[in-house]
């Protein structure tokens, strides 16, 4: 008899947790929806890799789509109006890894209005996480948690599910790997979909990575199969577009339209997004990008552009507006000059977002929710139109000026080998130099490295060119700095950090760009092995010996 679903048995210790999750009805609905919409989800990646060799072989640039000019032209469509409690969500958590059960119920008792509940950028996807993951959000939304509001009551979930470019090891469907995103959102609907709509709650989705309207597309025909199988009225499910990517950003109004019976708006964030440009024209010298820590931020024109057409286009077409995380956190003595120094910091950067129009954002830090929700009271959304605001291709496309400094060359080498590093260890993001970093930082952090090597840029302080040979010098330098913040007090934990910056000095010199970090890693032996061992009963982070 053909098997058409194949599920590997419970790491140890989450027996419940899997028997709760992985039921009869549940799997049956899992291979249905990846059965019904694989095949398209291969065809966007496919054409992912189209669109980047022709970009490549002609050495064009993105534009606004001629195809799609009369979605863009016509002014009568809006999208669908939110449901109430989407309406005023100011301030919401981001980064909240749903594994981390104490963080999660922390993030369910505070005053922010959403949470962003994150499969991707800031969580690990070892099977481990991803089924205490989805089994928390099943006991939030079952009301299972003793200490935590009804979630009537709680601020709403926004469900992230994994980006297309991941893929789950240890659910196979028809003999092959279930996409990422595919995974999570199935079992997600299944369980708790229908409770969430019942309470006004949800459900509502973050979409990460999404380059293109044909992907808007492809998400909103799973919306619609979904919410026919599970008998919920059509538009019922609700998602945001994170507009990571230079490609999107010239869709945008084509995503909403394509979406228009189930948005809840576009996102713009700093890192992801100014990363797309190396991944798509980092071997090009005129889109070299400068030091991040020095001369990339939002006022600049290529990223304040960006946020001004999403926050237009989303307000003309009835959308809402988000945008990106505050990172910082903020020291625990409220009455220091460390404290009133990072609050500050923070404010300033998001009255920035605020005068653009946006009508949220997100925050790290609990701490920081009703500061922030002091500033946007009556300030936030439409009061700021940008009707008459015309962004152009080359706003869009416009790098900043400057060089590189090796100071922002020694930090993107220590947060690359970090988050490598806490990937190994299961966790998804880490603290660093007083500011959460995750993913889409790792991105930025070893997207430069790997472009300054390809273009020799030469460092600012005394002329040296940035070679493998000076990023490996200083990648050792960096490492008595990387044991004391990781706490390395076995021969384990060190060996596994040595492994961490042997597999980055690895992916910044590679020949082609690895077109995504987190894709990298979750198709290498040394994490699959590490976690591999895990699930056998063996210890975290056991890992082979390094090779630096």
């Amino acid at each position: 008899m053909l098997v058409l679903l194949r599920l590997k048995p419970s790491p140890p210790g989450l027996e419940a947790e899997y028997r709760t999750i992985f039921t009869a009805g549940s799997l049956v609905f899992l291979q249905e929806l990846v059965s019904t919409f694989d095949e398209e989800v291969d065809k966007i990646l496919r054409l992912r890799i189209s669109r980047k060799t022709h970009l490549d072989l002609s050495g064009d640039l993105p534009g606004f789509c001629e195809v799609t000019a009369p979605v863009r032209s016509d002014p009568a469509w809006r999208v669908r109006p939110v449901p109430q409690r989407l309406q005023r969500r100011h301030v919401d958590v981001g980064d909240l890894a749903p594994c981390d059960t104490q963080r999660f119920i922390q993030a369910l008792s505070s005053p922010a209005q959403g949470l962003q509940i994150d499969f991707d950028d800031g969580n690990c996807p070892t099977y481990h996480n991803q089924i205490k993951g989805i089994y928390n959000v099943y006991r939030a939304v079952h009301n299972q948690f003793p200490n935590a509001p009804k979630i009537s009551q709680a601020p709403v979930l926004m469900l992230r599910p994994r980006a297309w470019n991941m893929v789950e090891h240890n659910i196979m469907v028809k003999g092959k790997e279930v996409p990422g995103p595919l995974c999570d959102f199935g079992f997600l609907m299944f369980h708790c979909g229908k409770l969430l709509f019942d309470s006004e709650s949800g459900p509502f989705f973050y979409l990460s990575k999404v380059e293109s309207y044909l992907e808007a597309r492809l998400w909103n025909n799973i919306f619609l199969w979904t919410e026919q199988k599970l008998g919920l009225p059509v538009g019922s499910i609700k998602a945001t577009v994170l507009i990571e990517n230079v490609l999107s950003a010239f869709e945008m109004e084509e995503i909403l339209y394509e979406l228009k019976d189930h948005s809840a708006g576009l996102n713009c964030g700093i890192w992801d997004y100014s990363a797309s440009f190396v991944n798509k024209f980092g071997h090009r010298g005129a889109f070299l990008l400068p030091d991040r820590s020095k001369y990339v931020n939002m006022e600049k024109l290529f990223l304040r552009s960006y946020m001004d057409l999403l926050v237009q286009t989303c307000h003309r077409r009835g959308a809402l507006a988000t945008g990106g995380m505050a990172a910082l956190l903020l020291p625990q003595d409220r009455d220091s000059a460390p404290y009133r120094a990072a609050l500050a910091n923070v404010t300033r950067l998001k009255l920035l977002e605020i005068k653009a129009g946006v009508d949220g954002f997100m925050v790290y830090d609990l701490g920081l929710i009703e500061p922030m929700q002091k500033h946007v009271t009556n300030k936030i959304g439409f009061l700021f139109q940008l009707d008459d605001l015309t962004v152009t291709p080359e706003d869009l496309l416009c790098m900043p000026a400057g060089g590189v400094t090796l100071y922002g060359l020694k930090y993107n080498i220590a947060v690359g080998i970090l988050f490598i590093d806490s990937w190994l260890k299961g966790k998804g993001h880490f603290f660093y130099r007083g500011q959460v970093e995750d993913s889409a930082t790792a991105e930025i952090s070893r997207s430069q490295v790997w472009q300054w090597i390809r273009h020799q840029t030469q460092l600012e302080d005394d002329g040296r060119a940035v070679t493998r040979g000076l990023v490996t010098e200083l990648t050792q330098e960096v490492m008595g700095e990387l044991k004391e913040v990781t706490r390395c007090h076995t021969v384990r934990e060190e060996q596994r950090l040595l492994t961490s910056a042997a597999m980055f000095l690895e992916v910044v010199q590679k020949r082609d760009f690895p077109e995504f970090l987190t894709t990298y890693l979750n198709l290498d032996h040394t994490f699959l092995g590490s976690h591999a061992k895990r699930h056998e009963g063996g210890a975290v982070g056991d890992v082979p010996r390094p090779k630096l």
